[in-house]
């Protein structure tokens, strides 16, 4: 839990009290919680009731929370409770500390085909057990695949990643989202698609990349990028097995109707190798909570107050705990990872100037690069004053004390485009050198020219 120094402040949710944001996006932000009479530490998904309410998705939103509380699956992060205050819905996650699946590809390059096919396995697990109860995800990709402690596939965000999409009359999604390179032909087209078989071709790109190790489509202008997924232009590389290839193949079809089913790929022979499918218990699960929150009379019982003690201002100061719940973003690697050329949504360094000095070098930094800058207490909202592929980037970043006298940075996209914020970064990058504290052999690997001068840790 990331909790404050004597000269902080704490923010609790009932029984919970919240620590650093672990992600945020236009309709929601995620924090770190610990619940104080267990001392577990759980995720909690904060949604804002205006916005909500403002784009009429208080019945949807409510469908979405009912299925996924029911949802007990053991490659599905499982969602505990749902609370609410006047302003806010807060949703009670598990908390998973392994990373992302695909880290292991930035740092250790492409799975082995057996390996490979055991996290796909898992995959198709959550996705078709959740399709069966009418859930969809929409937005498939790394970030959402998370690993737990003991390596085990979660996906996250099942049925609350694309809140906004409505299914129509022609019981058809109409709403074209998702990271480009892993959305189906069909959502691109926008003429409305199946949530099933664009969720599977999602998957068939992921396959495609834990065994390759790269993207099956890719190219720097969007349109050329629409054209090789409307095509399904793509080349296996020789190290697939045969019936890989045939199978990968038969997932990237560009026409949906053709396409196999995820019923199809259960019963596929290179799919079944080495397959143990889940076991877990049907529980009984009360929906009481989510009906409360929702009970327009306005008397819930589940209507929680966030309450914030505000003492003199200084940087949150991060325990061990939450600092090895961070460690994957604190090694060296670049931001851009070349192997697989995947953009993170994050990106963090340390520093051992003074919390006031690198706020300030921040906004040096981004003025010049048309970001106008908030600043509330250690943290800061960078907004773009131009309008990109996806509306205004937006970056919050906050500062956090790891040690005495050595800070961590997080940087994090909170809206716009995240290929965006990866070319907003590097050009920030070279305004913030002077304060970016490096190790040892770091700055030996640099001395040696080993090591690009403007390059920040990721």
């Amino acid at each position: 839990m990331s909790s404050r120094s004597a000269a902080g402040s704490r923010t609790r949710v009932g029984k919970y009290e919240l620590g650093r944001t672990l992600g945020e996006g236009n309709f929601a932000k995620v924090k770190f919680a610990r619940n104080v009479e267990t001392s577990e530490n759980f995720a909690i998904k904060i949604l804002d009731k205006e916005k909500v309410l403002k784009h009429k998705m208080i019945g949807q939103i409510k469908r979405e929370i009912s299925t996924m509380k029911l949802i007990r699956h053991p490659n599905v992060i499982r969602m505990y409770e749902v609370m609410a205050s006047k302003t806010k819905i807060y949703i009670v996650l598990e908390f998973v500390t392994g990373g992302e699946l695909f880290d292991k590809i930035a740092s250790k390059g492409r799975l082995k085909e057996d390996e490979a096919r055991n996290y796909f396995q898992q995959l198709i697990n959550a996705v078709d057990y959740c399709h069966s109860r009418g859930v969809f995800h929409r937005d498939l990709k790394p970030e959402n695949l998370l690993l737990d402690v003991n390596g085990i596939l979660k996906v996250s965000d099942f049925g609350l990643s694309a809140l906004p999409q409505q299914v129509r009359e022609d019981g058809l999604l109409h709403t074209t989202c998702g990271t480009p390179n892993y959305v189906a032909p069909e959502v691109i087209n926008n003429k409305g698609y199946d949530g099933a078989k664009a969720d599977l071709w999602s998957c068939g790109v992921i396959l495609f990349v834990l065994m390759a190790g790269y993207l099956p489509f890719e190219d720097s202008n969007l349109m050329a990028l629409y054209k090789k997924i409307f095509k399904a232009d793509f080349t296996c590389p020789p190290w697939f097995s045969s019936s890989a290839k045939k199978l990968i193949k038969r997932i990237l079809d560009p026409n949906p109707f053709a396409r196999i089913t995820i019923a199809e790929v259960i019963e596929n022979e290179w799919f079944k190798k080495g397959y143990k499918p889940p076991s877990f218990e049907q529980v009984d699960v009360s929906l009481d909570d989510v009906d409360s929150i929702f009970n327009e009379s306005g008397e819930s019982q589940n209507l929680v107050v966030e309450r914030r003690e505000v003492r003199n201002v200084a940087p949150v100061t991060m325990n061990a705990f939450e600092l090895i719940s961070t460690s994957q973003g604190l090694n060296l690697n670049s931001l851009f990872e070349k192997k697989m050329e995947l953009v993170k949504r994050e990106t963090r360094f340390t520093s051992k100037r003074p919390a006031n000095e690198i706020i300030s070098k921040i906004e040096e930094a981004a003025g010049p690069l048309g970001f106008g800058v908030k600043k509330n207490n250690f943290k800061l909202k960078l907004q773009g004053e131009k309008t990109g592929r996806k509306g205004h980037l937006s970056v919050a970043t906050e500062i956090f004390e790891v040690a005495p006298s050595l800070y961590m940075v997080e940087l994090r996209k909170s809206g716009g485009d995240t290929l965006e914020f990866h070319n907003f970064y590097k050009n920030l990058s070279t305004g913030l050198k002077d304060i970016v504290w490096k190790s040892g052999d770091e700055s030996r690997k640099e001395a040696e020219g080993g090591a690009s001068a403007g390059a920040l840790p990721s």
